[in-house]
């Protein structure tokens, strides 16, 4: 194999392979050779076909094994010889001309193709032994507790018919039917027999509990509303309906003691049980926000730490995929580049900084975890398979089976894994030092962050 390069500019490279028409017909040769001892014809006794039989059958077929695997070694080979690491799967550009091909499957003419990518950027890994880390923490408070258990007795609560006379308020539960028009026309879907609302709820379109407030069990009221432009019914969206409801009872809400009693009900032995695994959980949710504003101050650090070349292939499918998720995002909610008081040009150069941004993060992320010897075991990737599959009731079988049969979704969940561990290897060496904060300012950091991340 004869390789020459053919340019060299910034991280690009590309070179011109060319593989002697002679070394492929050998290696058919021995293609074929191999075949024959396990070859069964009919008209031969198995395993004595003579090669040149084989080759009238299967010679156009074998020379195509051969070729193919002359170009995948070369597109390979060609960087890995030069101590080059490509950014992405090389580029193959082969002959277009029916009659070239046509003479190397022949064995007449040499293989000749072009490969080219951009190379992983070298740069020098520093020490992060000396950086200062700030790790946001909240301490569990009574507070927080008495919040939790109200919730779960605001959830568990029970519902009291009112008197006749009385009037439905904000958190009252009503019992309404209802027949839904547009201009005078029933439509589907808009018509209901005794369906249970709770007022504040905001489970219907908007404006149409805060009408049925001050109405009284027997009271018949037209709600006046207007879909809004983002329903998911096409046909609604952006059109102004009248409801005619009748208010069939009105029921109060009774919140739930909490006590020893409420506890049992809850599957525990008391209120401190309850209370001792309600602690665990919201401490599990701090040290995620913990863990998550702490990273991404790491990744802050490194932003400023290194500037290189990046890449321009992965800069433009990273801003592709960000770019993409972006329409669809708007088109779902309804909104222009104006709504978000910017234009399509200022949101353009915004979001592949965020691209140009992710790209060097994992440049540098990935280099350090090599350098480090970080590695993704089974189990921990099993572990991320099995969250995965939880999130997705009813269909664990389906999602888990799709990852084992597909490698490439299996390595997407390796990424984040790895990831991590780099970035806990960095802090495990960092100057750290814990700050109390409240919950309401740390949620409001990790949101921050999200946000600026696009």
């Amino acid at each position: 194999m004869n390789v020459t390069e053919t340019a060299s500019q910034g991280l690009k490279r590309e070179f011109k392979v060319v593989v002697n028409a002679a070394t492929l017909a050998q290696q058919a040769e021995e293609r074929l050779a191999e075949m024959a001892p396990k070859a069964q014809i009919k008209g031969f006794r198995p395993g004595k076909v003579p090669v040149a039989h084989l080759k009238r059958l299967y010679g156009k077929s074998v020379m195509a094994e051969v070729v193919q695997k002359a170009i995948d070694d070369g597109a390979r080979t060609v960087f890995a010889d030069r101590n080059l690491k490509p950014a992405y799967q090389p580029e193959v550009k082969l002959p277009e001309a029916a009659d070239e091909v046509e003479q190397i499957m022949d064995g007449k003419k040499d293989l000749s193709f072009d490969v080219s990518a951009e190379v992983i950027p070298e740069f020098q890994v520093k020490d992060h032994a000396g950086l200062a880390l700030t790790k946001h923490v909240v301490s569990v408070t009574d507070a927080h507790l008495d919040e939790a258990v109200e919730r779960l007795a605001s959830g568990s609560k029970s519902w009291e018919s009112k008197d006749a006379k009385a009037k439905a308020e904000k958190g009252d539960r009503v019992t309404i039917s209802f027949v839904g028009k547009i201009d005078g026309k029933a439509f589907d879907g808009g018509t209901g027999e005794n369906i249970p609302l709770e007022l504040g709820s905001n489970q219907f379109i908007p404006g149409f509990e805060d009408q049925l407030i001050g109405k009284k069990t027997g009271d018949e009221v037209v709600v006046k509303v207007t879909f809004p432009e983002s329903y998911g019914v096409p046909e609604l969206a952006g059109k102004p309906a009248e409801f005619e409801t009748k208010v069939a009872s009105i029921d109060a809400p009774k919140a739930a003691t909490v006590d020893d009693e409420f506890a049992k009900r809850m599957g525990f032995e008391s209120l401190a049980a309850l209370r001792d695994m309600l602690k665990g959980g919201i401490e599990r949710e701090f040290g995620r926000m913990t863990s998550m504003k702490l990273k991404r101050d790491v990744l802050d650090a490194l932003d400023k730490e290194y500037t290189f070349e990046l890449p321009q292939k992965l800069v433009e499918a990273e801003f592709n995929g960000i770019w993409n998720a972006l329409q669809n995002e708007m088109q779902r909610a309804g909104k222009s580049f104006a709504d978000e008081n910017t234009t399509e040009d200022e949101a353009r150069k915004e979001y592949r900084a965020i691209a140009e941004r992710r790209v060097r993060l994992g440049l540098v992320l990935g280099t350090l975890g090599e350098k480090e010897n970080i590695q993704v075991n089974e189990q921990e990737l099993q572990q991320a398979l099995i969250a995965r599959v939880r999130q997705f009731p009813g269909q664990e079988k389906q999602v888990y089976d799709y990852y084992r049969k597909n490698p490439s979704a299996l390595i997407e969940l390796r990424g984040p894994i790895f990831e991590q561990k780099v970035v806990d290897l960095i802090v495990g060496k960092a100057s750290v030092t814990d700050k109390e904060t409240s919950r309401e300012d740390l949620q409001k950091m990790v949101e921050e962050d999200l946000e600026d991340e696009g």
